[in-house]
This record gives structure tokens, sequence and C-alpha cells, in this order.
């Protein structure tokens, strides 16, 4: 059956099996927004692939009416690069969390982020280990008291998008669980890109991190939160009153209107700039200076994949090799024969 002649819902993304997370976690908000953004995406239901490490966020692939692989602890990203290069038609998506991607996934992560594999990357972030029930994470504040760190957590906390900058990734965007219609535009973009897209998920653990994210997710602070979209104002607030700008080397916070500050004054987000540096001050907003955190696709940018220059590579060998087989390539360079 042609592509274009199958209608697709949300419903025929669900499976039968029921979904077990706790009452009001944002796990459900981030699954029903990828159950309705599938259809809206030009791929075949039976080319989507769900793979998942351990952790809440890795029971997606139970809940996904589509092919998937519930792996193991921080190998998820090995696996769907494997699935990807074995079938390069695959629309392979990788579901992790802080601890599964960051602490004993954290090799795999920066290693499968730099090579650009056409794979896509949804990272929960609730700073904390919630199936394990509680323990600090690699994105567990500084100085929050949990069942591991009982006189407060004492190491600086990993900022993904700042990981993924610094592992030179072609695409990072944020969402919060509170912004369904958000996520599922943010995710469809994601497949649109060719190459690693990671989506940080904002999601709150009501049982053991109840609340962490809301100075950033609640309605009533739209002074802390920023939606970037590429080629307009980095403007925000209930009335976009406030803006950024760059002084020197910081970002700071303006409102129009004030000190002769106009529209014209404002940061214009080029999410497809090569170089990294605006865009790791964008992911670091928030993080206790005065700055909203920034939301929505924060760094798109083009480049060959990992497939496509390995593809490369293999034709170029086919095409320039003097050896017809493999007896022949034995059979070369120093050989002895033994008698």
């Amino acid at each position: 059956m042609e592509l274009e002649k199958v209608k697709y819902t949300y419903k025929d993304f669900s499976s039968d099996q029921e979904v077990k997370w706790c009452p009001g976690c944002g796990d459900y908000a981030i699954l029903n927004a990828v159950q309705k953004a599938m259809p809206e995406m030009p791929v075949k239901k039976e080319d989507f692939v769900f793979i998942s490490g351990i952790g809440c966020s890795s029971r997606f692939p139970y809940y996904m009416n589509t092919y998937g692989f519930h792996s193991i602890h921080g190998r998820g990203l090995a696996i769907a690069t494997g699935t990807k290069l074995a079938n390069p038609n695959l629309s392979v998506w990788q579901i992790t969390g802080d601890g599964d991607a960051l602490a004993i996934g954290g090799n795999h992560f920066i290693h499968a982020v730099r090579r650009n594999v056409d794979l896509n990357v949804i990272l929960f972030n609730n700073e904390i280990y919630g199936l394990t029930k509680g323990q600090f994470s690699p994105t567990t504040k500084l100085g929050m008291k949990t069942k591991t760190s009982p006189e407060g957590q004492i190491q600086n906390p990993f900022n993904p998008g700042e990981l993924v900058m610094g592992a030179k990734g072609r695409f990072f965007a944020r969402v919060m669980d509170k912004k369904p219609k958000h996520m599922k535009q943010i995710f469809i973009e994601a497949e649109k890109f060719k190459g690693t897209s990671v989506v940080e998920a904002l999601t709150n653990c009501v049982i053991f991190n109840d609340k962490i994210h809301d100075q950033f997710t609640h309605k009533t602070n739209q002074q802390n939160m920023l939606f970037v979209e590429h080629g307009k104002p980095m403007l925000f607030g209930s009335e976009k009153q406030y803006g950024l700008m760059l002084h020197g080397f910081k970002l700071i916070k303006v409102e129009l209107g004030v000190n002769h500050v106009t529209i014209d004054d404002i940061l214009v987000h080029d999410a497809h700039v090569e170089e990294t540096g605006l865009g790791i001050m964008l992911v670091n907003a928030g993080m206790n200076d005065g700055l909203p955190r920034v939301f929505g696709v924060i760094r798109a940018v083009q480049e060959d994949t990992f497939e496509v220059r390995m593809q490369a590579q293999v034709d170029s060998v086919r095409e320039n090799t003097k050896y017809n087989n493999l007896d022949d390539l034995f059979a070369s360079g120093e050989t002895w024969e033994i008698k």
C-alpha cells in the first residue's frame, strides 16, 4: 500500500498494554505527544522502532504499537545505532532518562551524538532516579537531599544540552511535559532532521521529585520560559514584553520600552549557526542567572550523517579495490605456505 494512501491516527500507535506510571507522572504527556506526532510524520507505521534502556521512561516501547526493544541499562543508544545502520530506512527512536543516558550510558550518549547517526533521542529529565526510588541522578541540582545524598547533593549536575553541544551535536531541543502541543511539533521537527536529534523533555516525578521544574514550567511563571523559533526574536513573558540581548559575552534580560530598548535590539534566534557559543548560552540560561529556561529547537545544523559517510566509504573501496573476492584478499600481502 502506498504511503500517501494510509491515514493513521494516534490510536494506531497506542498498544493494548496498561500504562504503569504513577498517576500524575509527566511521562504520560510525553507518550501522548509522541503518539499524536507519529501520524504527521512521512513514515510507514511498520518502519517505526522504539528502543529503550532501563528506568521509568524505558517502559515506553510497551505502550507504542510499533516495533520496539526494551534493552539494558545505559546501552539503548548502542542498540539503536546498530538498528539504524542495519536498516537505514527505519525511523529509530531511543527513549531514555537522565540516569540511563548520562550515568551508566554517558559514554554511549556522547559518542552517539558525535557520530551523527540519523536517529532520534528523547531524554526524559526528572532530575532523579524514579524507578529505583529516589536516588540522585547526574542532573540532580546541587544541594538537593535525596536517599543517596541525605546531607545534600555535592556534585555539579550535567546539563544535557551542554553535553550535546560539547560533543558537536547537530540537533538539540528542549520541551516540557506541560506543553503537549509544543512537544508534538518538536518531535515532528526532530524526525525531519537528518542526523542525531536529541530532545530533552522536562518531566515531573510526583513521588520522588515533585514540582522540580515548576519555576520554569508552571503557567504562572511565563517570565521564566522562552520558546524560541528560528528566525524570530527571542521574546517572552505573558505579553512578550521581555527579550534577550547580548551584553559583552553574556545574555541579559531586558524589557521592551525600558531604557530605550526596542524590538530591533532583541536577539533573533538562529538555530542553524555552526558555532556553538550562543547555543551553549541558551541551553544554560535559567541556571541561577535570572534568565528564562529556553524551550524549542535550540540547534539544528545539517551535516552528512554517519551512515551517508559510511556508505560513501564502502562505495569508494569497492570502486578502487584490486581484489575480486575474499579469497584474493586473504592471499594478498605477505603470505607463507606451510608444509
